[in-house]
């Protein structure tokens, strides 16, 4: 079995919830105010290891009020954290959230996440058949470190660029699996998409992100199209009645790295990884809204009633068979 490796950013939620969301200038009560781990790299990670597959995590914490709860509450979820440090001189990374009718917006302050470097992602040792995950809320020049010793090592490197930048393709380059969504796709390619778009257009967009490579796509409610080999694959998205989205794009992210670290064919992964998103957005909160294994068994399980979907049968029959570690897709 391989191993995750997750470099990224760790940050404290504070999520206010309203009916709607303030047009600009404007002022709208809220509801209530809530706390919750998160963070893109923490998220991705507690993903991961609740997928029961060994998770490292990378990246720095503040020694204020936050840093220690999100600590705590990481060891909690089972990662490991003996590459994370904790950082004097400057808070924890803290996301200001609202949210409105299951959407939100954000607004990141990175904190002690934007100084999480290259000697802290050349600590930790990767071996061929490890998956080495990382996002856009740490530096680039650490990401480029971490994937490069990722790929000499026969790593598999999963980059999800959020938020979404412009991208060095020397950085580019170094990526096995890029994952993200319509908006981020627009903005990195410079097409003009909506949410409307047919599969057709987004693979073509996809595609001028260079070849070599597997690019995902999360559509949301309508699931998640990946372009493998330049050749794309639809896998349906699930009917739930979604609660708080925040968290689902790096649910999926993780609970793809899992069932990659233990050898299952890219689209078997895919599969799961969506049944997982689905199950997050039906809950509040980003790191806690994580589904276990077992609850995404349950809607594997053969004798689920109403079991009627493709992608879950196929998902269904590779968990029932042995795949050797993955090469880098």
């Amino acid at each position: 079995m391989g191993r995750v490796f997750v470099a990224g950013s760790i940050n404290m939620d504070v999520v206010a919830t309203a009916e709607r969301h303030p047009k600009v200038g404007e002022t709208v009560a809220g509801e209530a105010v809530l706390y919750f781990p998160g963070g893109k790299g923490a998220n991705q990670a507690v993903a991961s290891a609740k997928q029961g597959v060994p998770t490292t995590l990378i990246g720095r914490l503040g020694t204020d009020a936050f840093g220690k709860e999100l600590r705590t509450f990481l060891a909690a979820q089972g990662v490991d954290l003996s590459f994370l440090k904790d950082t004097s001189g400057t808070h924890s990374g803290t996301a200001i959230i609202t949210l409105a009718n299951a959407d939100n917006t954000i607004v990141v302050v990175p904190g002690a996440n934007g100084l999480v470097d290259a000697d802290d992602v050349a600590a930790p040792v990767l071996a061929e058949g490890d998956v080495a995950v990382s996002q856009f809320e740490i530096p680039l020049p650490t990401i480029a470190a971490f994937f490069g010793r990722a790929r000499a090592a026969g790593a598999t490197t999963i980059l999800n660029p959020a938020p979404a930048k412009k991208i060095d393709k020397a950085l580019l380059d170094l990526v096995d699996v890029l994952i993200l969504n319509e908006t981020e796709l627009g903005l990195l390619t410079g097409a003009e998409l909506r949410d409307s778009d047919d599969p057709a257009s987004i693979a073509e967009a996809a595609r001028t992100l260079g070849r070599g490579k597997t690019v995902c796509v999360t559509l949301g409610r309508r699931g998640v199209l990946a372009l493998v080999e330049d050749q794309p694959l639809l896998v349906p998205g699930r009917e739930v009645r979604a609660v708080d989205t925040t968290g689902a794009g790096d649910c999926f992210v993780g609970a793809l790295a899992s069932q990659l670290a233990i050898g299952k064919q890219l689209g078997d992964a895919l599969a799961y990884a969506n049944i997982a998103a689905s199950i997050c957005v039906q809950r509040m909160g980003a790191a806690p809204s994580m589904p276990t294994a077992q609850e995404v068994a349950a809607i594997l399980s053969p004798s689920r009633p109403g079991r009627d979907d493709e992608a879950v049968r196929k998902a269904h029959s590779s968990n029932q068979s042995s795949h050797p570690p993955p090469a880098p897709v």
